[in-house]
């Protein structure tokens, strides 16, 4: 099977708390957020969407948030990928501080070490698919010609080697969106962030594409965290958090 990124797998770890430490016998986390808090302003109301969730994934594994429509699941897992910015607390990735880095710094350190699955695909509907997996290599090479033929790995590592050339809407929901794993690993990222990657399918296109992510982090060793309202797909974790009006909920496993 092809080979997505650099692997270096390492063993699962059963279900435990989801509080994990920084720095444990594994090393350092993956990714970590230390009592991050998120408040949006909507005129004069205040939501407070995270209070002070602190959590962590160290390399190699798979997890799952979970939570009821409002619990801040998806608010958590923008903190964790720096597509925003806490009110308060510190998101470290790979051991480093994100909070006082510069804009082009964070946006590099999204380029490089970090993918993203989108639960609407994103996907630009007057490009091809492998046009469209070669967008995040050219934001960070520029050269599309050297990395078109890792672009046509990667999809036909995800079972879409026949559909190179087509466009999103010659595609099925399911299609679009193993087209965006393959976006998400374009540049060999260390970590994949899923917001709701299955919310939008079938529940056979749904479990096409839990596989896929599943067998990228049991093949590759890339860390996955995924959001999801569905506990059927909690089974394809190593791990549970499960949030609740902002905060993690302990003692809560798979």
């Amino acid at each position: 099977m092809t080979r997505f990124l650099h692997s270096n797998p390492k063993s699962r770890r059963s279900a435990h708390a989801s509080v994990a430490p920084l720095n444990d016998d594994e090393g350092i986390a993956a990714v970590a957020a230390v009592d991050v808090q998120k408040t949006y302003h909507l005129g004069s109301v205040e939501v407070r969407a995270l209070e002070g969730v602190s959590v962590s994934a160290i390399h190699g594994e798979m997890i799952c948030i979970m939570g009821k429509s409002g619990s801040g699941k998806s608010t958590l897992l923008r903190q964790l990928s720096l597509i925003d910015h806490p009110t308060g607390g510190e998101v470290f990735v790979d051991g480093r501080v994100t909070s006082g880095m510069p804009e082009g710094q964070r946006a590099r350190l999204r380029l490089e070490r970090l993918g993203y699955v989108f639960q609407e695909y994103a996907l630009i509907p007057e490009l091809t698919a492998i046009e469209n997996v070669l967008l995040p290599a050219m934001q960070l090479l520029g050269n599309a010609g050297h990395n078109r033929s890792h672009a046509a790995e990667l999809l036909d590592a995800v079972g879409l080697g026949d559909r190179l050339d087509h466009r999103p809407k010659e595609l099925s929901g399911g299609q679009q969106q193993r087209v965006a794993i393959a976006r998400a690993l374009v540049n060999s990222p260390s970590i994949v962030f899923a917001d709701e990657p299955t919310a939008n399918l079938d529940s056979i296109s749904a479990k096409t594409v839990m596989d896929t992510l599943t067998r990228l982090n049991r093949d590759t060793g890339v860390t996955i965290l995924f959001v999801s309202h569905d506990p059927d797909d909690a089974v394809y974790a190593s791990r549970l958090i499960y949030l609740a009006d902002g905060k993690v909920v302990e003692g809560v496993s798979l």
